[in-house]
């Protein structure tokens, strides 16, 4: 098949609209429901992501896709109890694809919520009774077992966009789009990335364990089709934090961190100890936890609101208490697309527990940068790679 029809473009009143290529076929068979223009974009990015990332970790990986970057990317990393208790994997027999899934999906949960996923390898039952749980739009991936797939089938009353791809499709080494009625032309962003990317290290320290390597390369990986500018916090094999789309590079950096930051919060005791009401939906829950963590709650409380999300009124998450629990988070790695420009980047990025930075290097103030890397003790490489995407 050379084309498909699409519902409509970006927006219900941009018709017509469709996907073809000009020589061969297209890469994918829709097994059920109709993807959109902004599924296949979605969808298109995030297995270009997964396949890189199981190609440089050779590990399963996942990534949650919404609006053309990722809300969250992980590979197949093991799951600790209280990762399970916070990503609501209920009781399901965990895989290394469906670990990877949970990750994704459980970084970012808020931003996640009508996402479309994108798998390296095969969709299991695990991961498919995960998927089940959860508000998505659609899923591509190279194949799908038979029970994961009538599992799939199932979902949005038998409309959830299923995508097989193919996985040894290449794309042309041109690329071209029109806007405004201009065609722009450039090579595709073949560039690989592996630890060579990590050998040119500017800070005193110079430590970076296998560990550091493997969550610096998800961080640039995942950068590589983000939309820019973008900044990735990773640890543990997965995406905690990832500021996508702002003009300022401290301001991705600050979105970034407080994305990591909550994701940490809902590891403390005090949100794992929440009593909530019987019969809360799942995005309720995860809605209710965020505004458990964040400054509105003593408003919540004020207005007596709080018996609409909790049996229980927990006591409010002080700021000194959220101080010392963040404090004990650590060995966070930080990626950026392009250079920082200021300190100020990481100055932040410690607060969320950085300790190792993978930038391109190049600011009029890198002495600067490399200063306040060196003041805190952090390793930074400078890989001369940037990472826009667009």
């Amino acid at each position: 098949m050379k084309e498909m029809e699409l519902k409509y473009g970006c927006n219900p009143n941009q018709k017509p609209s469709k996907v073809y290529v000009d020589e061969g076929d297209l890469p994918i068979t829709v097994l059920n429901g109709r993807p959109g223009y902004i599924n296949l974009l979605d969808a298109f990015n995030g297995w270009q992501l997964v396949k890189e990332l199981k190609e440089a970790t050779g590990l399963p990986a996942a990534t949650s896709f919404k609006h053309v970057s990722p809300a969250g990317a992980a590979v197949g990393k093991p799951l600790s109890d209280t990762l399970k208790q916070i990503y609501f994997t209920d009781g399901v027999e965990l895989t290394p694809m469906a670990c990877a899934y949970a990750r994704a999906r459980g970084a970012d949960r808020m931003s996640s919520f009508g996402d479309f996923i994108s798998l390296s390898d095969e969709c299991d039952e695990s991961t498919a009774l995960l998927i089940k749980k959860e508000v998505s739009d659609g899923i591509i991936a190279p194949s799908y077992s038979p029970e994961a797939l009538e599992i799939l089938k199932a979902k949005k009353n038998g409309n959830y966009c299923v995508i097989q791809i193919d996985p040894d499709y290449v794309p042309p080494a041109t690329e071209v789009k029109q806007v405004f009625g201009v065609k722009f032309e450039q090579g595709h962003n073949f560039l690989k990335i592996d630890e060579n990317a990590l050998s040119n290290i500017v800070t005193k320290n110079k430590n970076l364990s296998k560990e550091d390597k493997d969550n610096l390369i998800i961080a640039l990986i995942t950068l590589k089709y983000t939309q820019s500018n973008s900044v990735c916090y990773v640890k543990d094999g997965q995406a905690i934090g990832i500021g996508a789309g702002q003009q300022s590079r401290v301001h991705c950096t600050r979105l970034a961190g407080q994305k990591a930051d909550n994701w940490w919060l809902r590891q403390s005791p005090q949100v794992l100890g929440l009593q909530f009401v019987d019969g809360i939906k799942r995005a309720d829950r995860d809605n209710a936890i965020d505004v458990y963590i964040g400054e509105e709650y003593e408003d919540v409380l004020a207005e007596g609101k709080w018996q609409t999300l909790f049996k229980v009124k927990p006591a409010v998450f002080t700021v000194e208490e959220k101080k010392a629990w963040l404090a004990k988070n650590t060995n966070v790695a930080v990626g950026s697309d392009a250079f920082f420009p200021f300190g100020d980047n990481i100055e932040r990025a410690r607060k969320s527990g950085v300790t190792v930075v993978a930038q391109p290097g190049g600011s009029v103030r890198d002495d600067q940068v490399i200063e306040t890397a060196d003041k805190y003790g952090m390793v930074m490489c400078f890989n001369g790679i940037r990472l826009f995407h667009h």
